[in-house]
């Protein structure tokens, strides 16, 4: 007997024709022997509409209201489900996160979970249960609902298999896996049987939306195996995350991920002397503008061109700021560009591989794609092109690296 851990959207809860399939899915997996514990969202839609709501009484509501108020939408998704697998024939109780015991930081809307109180949970499968918890909540310590930001059910679900030390978490969404690519992009993109965690973490912050990034970093950080599945079709084996294996090694280049939001800034013939990259960046980074891929180049004339990415939502404030710097540290012009975009490869092969940065240059040079900023780590390079070849750039690099092909 097995011990998982399922999460299942917004969308796969969407109606009550989805949370009945969801309700004979679970069924499914109970029937087989297992024990199961579920996790689920707010039905689609729902917690946008309870924000719309608040917002109607106030432009400002109280964080803490604000909580109570978007985990109602979870509340209504666990006991419909459980109603539904009480109808299948199924044993189930729901809980919401303070009836857990999810005990968080008191962060009102970004809480991080702390602790988790198991013992209801363990008794109520011990008893043959299935388990329906509700996800993105948690309580702090002076019982305050607290909701854990965006992702919070993918954390919720990581969280509880951690607990339970569950033999794996299952996150069912709308896609059937992880692929080397997105496929609308590229229809030979291949979907991955099994990839790393740092792998899925690089891809998650590169632009892939199949998981959140602090579900896979919880899930790296205690050993969870993750595995992504779809809910709307049955069967399949998904793709599993794991830790990092022999069978993963053999591959040089796991997937490509891609970011259509960034934006370049540069600013040129700054004074080169010690402190100067902090004055550019102390004053882009107190405006809460996070700052991606830098490059400093130094010229002959003893200035220096300082060029940075960010992400196009903060292109405009951060152009206002970075022209403030540029008169008061008398740089020659600031200019910028929010018509880029940032196509990474990510494979944890590449440190036992050489040539890999080689490959990908060439293959753009091959069709005339001129690359703007380069940017390494152990086992991602990314580059920033023009947005106009984004999907060319994509489709050539899944080419070069054969990933239409299965690794073996």
């Amino acid at each position: 007997m097995a011990l998982i851990v399922q999460k299942y959207g917004g969308t796969s809860v969407g109606t009550i024709e989805r949370i009945k399939a969801v309700a004979e899915r679970v069924k499914g997996y109970r029937d087989a022997g297992n024990q199961v514990v579920v996790v689920v969202s707010a039905m689609s839609g729902e917690t946008n509409k309870l924000i719309g709501l608040a917002q109607e009484i106030s432009e400002n509501p109280s964080p803490r209201e604000m909580d109570v108020l978007v985990s109602t939408g979870e509340q209504v998704t666990i006991a419909l489900l459980s109603m539904a697998l009480q109808a299948a024939g199924v044993e189930a109780r729901s809980y919401t996160g303070a009836q857990v015991c999810i005990l968080t930081d008191a962060a009102h809307s970004k809480a991080r979970i702390s602790d988790i109180d198991d013992a209801r949970v363990r008794a109520d499968l011990n008893e043959g249960r299935v388990v329906v918890v509700a996800g993105f909540q948690g309580v702090d310590q002076q019982g305050n609902i607290t909701t854990l930001g965006r992702g919070g059910s993918d954390t919720t679900a990581v969280a509880m298999a951690a607990a339970l030390k569950a033999d794996e978490c299952q996150i069912f969404t709308d896609v059937d896996g992880v692929y080397t690519t997105d496929p609308r992009i590229e229809p030979k993109a291949r979907k991955l049987d099994r990839i790393t965690f740092e792998e899925m973490l690089e891809m998650a912050s590169l632009g892939s939306k199949v998981l959140q990034i602090r579900s896979v970093e919880f899930a790296g950080k205690y050993n969870v195996p993750l595995r992504v599945l779809s809910s709307f079709e049955e069967g399949g084996e998904g793709t599993l995350i794991t830790l990092e294996d022999e069978s993963v090694e053999q591959a040089k280049i796991s997937g490509i991920a891609f970011n259509r939001d960034e934006a370049k800034l540069s600013i040129k013939g700054v004074p080169d002397q010690p402190g100067v990259a902090f004055s550019i960046l102390g004053p882009v980074a107190r405006a809460n503008v996070e700052v991606d891929m830098i490059i400093q180049n130094i010229a002959q004339d003893d200035t220096t061109d300082f060029t940075f990415t960010v992400h196009r939502n903060d292109y405009k404030k951060a152009k206002e700021i970075l022209e403030n710097t540029a008169r008061e540290l008398k740089a020659r012009e600031v200019i910028g560009d929010d018509k880029i975009v940032k196509i990474s490869i990510v494979g944890v092969g590449m440190r036992s591989h050489a040539g890999i940065a080689s490959t990908m240059f060439e293959a753009l040079a091959r069709e005339g794609i001129n690359i703007r900023m380069i940017s390494t780590s152990e086992i991602k390079i990314s580059v920033v092109v023009d947005e106009k070849y984004l999907e060319l750039g994509v489709r050539t690099l899944h080419e070069a690296f054969n990933l239409a092909e299965a690794a073996g």
